[in-house]
This record gives C-alpha cells, structure tokens and sequence, in this order.
C-alpha cells in the first residue's frame, strides 16, 4: 500500500510541475531507460517520447542484445528489424518449425546448417525446450552448434554443464541425449587433445557424470554411489586403465558443485555399447 501511495504522490507531483524525467536526463540515460521495455511497451512509449523511442542507436542495441549483430540488406532499419525478431521468437516459442519459418522468410538468415547455428549460437531469447526439439531433429545445425562452443582448458563437468544449459531441457531425453553426447565428446576432445582421452572415453565418462548427478542429487536415493563406487565403475566400463585421481577430482565437483544438468536429467537411460 505504500508503495502504491508513493508512486501515486510522485505522478502527482510530475504532473503539477510539468516535469518530463525522461527528457531531463542526459540522452544515453533516457535511452538506456527505455532499453530495458519490452518490444509493445517501447512501442507505446513512442505515443509519448516519439523521437527517442524511434532513435535507432536504441534499436540497435536492443537488436544486439537479442544476439543479431548486423542488419541485413533487406532491412533498413533497427526497429523494424527488433520487431521481427521479437515476433519470431514468440512464434518460435508455439512452434520452432514455424519460428524458423519466420526467420528466413524476413531475410534473417538463410536456411543453411551453418548459417542457422550461428543464429541460435549468439541468442538466449529462444524458447530453450523448442531449441531443444529443433535441435533434435536438425542434426545437421546441431553439428555445427556443438562446434561453436569453445571448452578449451575447462572441466568435463563445467564443459557438459555449459552445453547442456543450451541444448537439454524438459524431458527430452533418449536418442537425443546420445547423439548430443556423442557431438560434445568429439567438441571437447578437439579442444582438450592434451588431456590424451579419446572420444569414446568422453563418452562414457560424460554419461557416468550424468548418472552420478542423478544419484547424488536425487531424494529418492538414498544409497548414494560413493568415490570409490565411481571410480570402479568409470574404469569398468571404459574397459582400460584410467587416472583415479582424475575420476576422483571429477566425483568431487558433482558432489559439491551440483548437477552437470540441473533438473533436467532426472530421467536418463544407460548408454548402449559405445
């Protein structure tokens, strides 16, 4: 109630001293007050503040920070090209088929693997379970995805946590998650030669993390797998010898940093023979 009180007392006090706010502060302030509307609402604010709501330095920066970095030739202005992509990602959001659909038809980007994995790369905007499925059935972007992602000198836990923040969410589980797999092992391994682990061992590994997270996380465990189980486990099942020390620092960063996908692998299938 106070807060409503103070907000009416200070649009009384505005209007009885003729005071426009945004127009008193400098125009980088009043832009960047503006920046943080949505597309409808900055449109609304162009009924009142008309010649800073259509400043394309604004438009451009929103552009920007949606994850469009250039403007393409078909579209010559900011604004015009942020609402498109406003309502392509509400599209997206119903349906990514049609989302896309949108995208290439107003000229965004071409429908070329490469070309669409660069899109998804630069933006979080994107519905993350429409992503997901998009990418599920679109190995060929998935691919190129998977190789924009840089996981030079990181852990496999961080590096997993990293890809699947972008490509896992809701239920979607089974083949995807072995084809995803299959993609990040080959990534990490080009970025991580040093570490001397090939893909296939990655693989495994990624895939024990995965059933570790879910052991260690889960309520309804209450065994949980020790370092000891873990390590005996991983080296069962890559079949040679590996680093314990290695496994164990590994074990460690699930136990206390947490899961390498949190709440989206509560359900997961064992790998097939990889």
């Amino acid at each position: 109630m106070g807060q409503y009180n103070t907000r009416n007392r200070l649009d009384e006090e505005l209007k009885s001293t003729n005071i426009d706010p945004i127009r008193k502060l400098p125009l980088e302030l009043s832009l960047t007050v503006l920046s943080h509307l949505n597309a409808t609402d900055l449109c609304l604010a162009g009924c009142v503040w008309n010649d800073l709501a259509c400043d394309e330095l604004l438009w451009m920066g929103l552009c920007k920070n949606w994850g469009y970095h250039h403007s393409p030739n078909k579209i010559q202005s900011y604004r015009k090209l942020y609402l498109i992509l406003d309502e392509g990602s509400l599209i997206f959001c119903a349906d990514a088929e049609k989302g896309m659909k949108y995208f290439f038809n107003n000229g965004l980007i071409k429908n070329d693997p490469e070309d669409i994995a660069n899109f998804l790369h630069r933006t979080n905007k994107l519905n993350s379970l429409q992503l997901c499925r998009y990418l599920g059935q679109r190995g060929d972007v998935l691919d190129h995805f998977i190789g924009l992602q840089n996981f030079k000198g990181e852990s496999l836990p961080n590096a997993l946590r990293t890809v699947f923040s972008r490509t896992l969410a809701g239920d979607i589980h089974g083949n995807y998650l072995h084809t995803l797999l299959d993609k990040f092992s080959r990534r990490f391994y080009d970025c991580n030669q040093h570490l001397k682990l090939p893909p296939d061992t990655i693989y495994i590994v990624s895939f024990s993390l995965i059933i570790l997270s879910v052991d260690l996380s889960s309520p309804h465990i209450k065994n949980k797998m020790s370092k000891r189980e873990f390590i005996r486990n991983v080296r069962r099942a890559v079949g040679h010898r590996i680093d314990d020390d290695w496994c164990g620092h590994l074990y460690d960063d699930i136990y206390l940093i947490g899961h390498v996908a949190p709440g989206r692998c509560n359900k997961t299938s064992r790998p097939e023979h990889h």
